[in-house]
């Protein structure tokens, strides 16, 4: 199990590139690409307590790293409008928001303006089918405070972003073991949702992310492409919306 959904190396990162988070919650993604490769990578999302707990999180891990300069920053700031100037960004990663925004194509049109020609342009939503079932097994799921609004259809999707003048060259799809756990915790949910059988999976996941065992990795490699719980899509911004054939 990775902690990233959003993979480094398909990104093309670069020492010098300036990356955006949009919706970058706790920091998983901004902290993981800031820290680990020669870039400046800005973490922006609209809840205060998620900024918080970010925050913290780097400075933990500058502390450990002893980095004097820090290259990871957090802002507070919604996607309908983003506080940056115009092409200011040639990375923008958009991890597990988009399925919880009404209108979420204003964040890809505010994507589109922030991101430099020629800029890498990476997103994850849920697949539809894990999270399909997920609104089968529990209203709770979904119903709750800040939940999923809609199940997307990645050719939907894709289709939109393509539409603002992106072309697709890679697609994958990740996390294929957390599928159990959240259908498992769906199905007890309204009994209990710290069930003995839901605490015991989450336990394994913790465990496989810490030891990353051969064999888990490898099962989650064969599921992923059939099972995966996200469908993780990147993107080249161009100047052209002419949609040209995946690679």
């Amino acid at each position: 199990m990775s902690l990233e959904t959003i993979n480094a190396a398909l990104l093309d990162l670069t020492p010098g590139d300036l990356l955006l988070d949009l919706g970058s919650g706790e920091g998983r993604h901004t902290i993981s690409f800031g820290l680990s490769q020669q870039i400046t990578a800005v973490g922006l999302d609209l809840s205060h307590a998620d900024l918080k707990t970010a925050t913290e999180r780097l400075s933990d891990f500058q502390d450990l790293s002893g980095a004097e300069s820090p290259r990871v920053c957090f802002t507070q700031g919604s996607g309908n409008q983003l506080p940056f100037k115009d092409q200011q960004f040639n990375k923008v990663v958009c991890s597990e928001v988009l399925e919880h925004i009404h209108d979420y194509q204003a964040f890809l049109r505010e994507i589109k303006r922030v991101i430099q020609p020629g800029g890498v342009f990476a997103v994850s939503v849920p697949a539809a089918f894990p999270e399909w079932v997920c609104w089968k097994l529990s209203d709770a799921y979904h119903a709750m405070e800040g939940g999923h609004i809609r199940i997307f259809s990645a050719s939907t999707l894709h289709r939109n972003i393509e539409q603002l003048g992106f072309k697709r060259y890679r697609s994958h799809r990740a996390h294929a073991l957390h599928v159990p756990y959240w259908w498992l915790k769906c199905l007890l949910w309204r009994a209990d949702p710290q069930h003995p059988v839901v605490t015991t999976y989450h336990r394994f996941l913790v465990w496989d992310l810490m030891k990353k065992p051969w064999i888990s990795r490898t099962l989650e490699r064969i599921l992923n492409p059939i099972l995966g719980k996200s469908i993780v899509m990147y993107y080249v911004a161009t100047a052209s919306h002419s949609p040209e054939p995946e690679r």
